[in-house]
């Protein structure tokens, strides 16, 4: 009898302990639940969606055939030293319009890529001459467009202004122009290839002052086109370019 008393009092004691270990326990596995519900909570963020509106598309325009671009050389080229294949790159001075649309297309500061297709050293009686062409044209935020253009002089009697300060060449010589060795005084100028020969220079003077002309040789010397020099970029084909919207 007394020893099943002492059992009774033994489990009595036991469950009293259990009772109390559990009641620390639980409390606390629930404080730690409530507090991970408030981390979660401080921790979330609402993310608001923001509809940012779409550009408006790019207009294209049309630049047509016989635009001459004005352009300012940005190296040098000599025909002593120039080879075949040769790049080159030029500046535009003024800006390009879309056809009728005043858009500016090219704005200043573009550059137009070109380059050496064919080189004469100068000889007993002939000039040194460089002939170029153009295929490229960068503009101030990186675009390129692919252009097919010519050299081209910038005489009155060559080429034409319109309202939109768009120039026109207006004859079929200056397709065939050269950049042609001019003197000790006179430096390079514009020359045409007349019958598949050097021709005679009909082109202003690179370099010098405006409407000036070069009809004749002071001696044979090679072509040097100078750094800063002047000329036109005519466009053979007509190019589609988007408006210009700078960076």
């Amino acid at each position: 009898m007394t020893h099943g008393k002492s059992f009774a009092r033994r489990a009595t004691v036991l469950i009293a302990l259990f009772a109390l270990v559990l009641g620390t326990l639980v409390p606390d596995a629930s404080a730690q639940r409530r507090r991970a519900r408030r981390t979660v909570r401080r921790t979330t963020t609402r993310t608001t969606r923001t509809t940012v509106p779409a550009p408006p598309p790019l207009r294209y325009f049309t630049v047509p055939a016989d635009t001459v671009v004005r352009v300012r050389m940005d190296t040098e080229l000599n025909s002593r030293t120039a080879r075949v294949g040769d790049r080159f790159s030029t500046s535009v001075t003024e800006p390009v319009y879309g056809g009728g649309s005043g858009v500016d297309v090219i704005p200043v500061g573009s550059k137009i890529w070109g380059r050496v297709t064919a080189v004469n050293r100068s000889g007993r009686r002939t000039p040194g001459n460089i002939t170029v062409s153009f295929n490229q044209v960068e503009l101030p935020n990186g675009a390129r467009h692919p252009i097919n253009g010519s050299l081209s002089s910038l005489q009155t009697d060559d080429v034409n202004a319109d309202n939109e300060s768009t120039v026109r060449g207006t004859g079929n010589r200056k397709r065939d122009a050269v950049f042609i060795g001019g003197g000790a005084t006179t430096g390079a100028i514009i020359g045409a290839i007349a019958g598949g020969g050097k021709g005679a220079a009909i082109g202003a003077i690179l370099g010098g002052a405006a409407g000036t002309g070069a009809r004749v040789y002071e001696k044979e010397q090679e072509a040097e086109v100078k750094s800063g020099t002047t000329f036109g970029v005519i466009l053979n084909r007509a190019v589609s370019m988007p408006e210009y919207r700078g960076q």
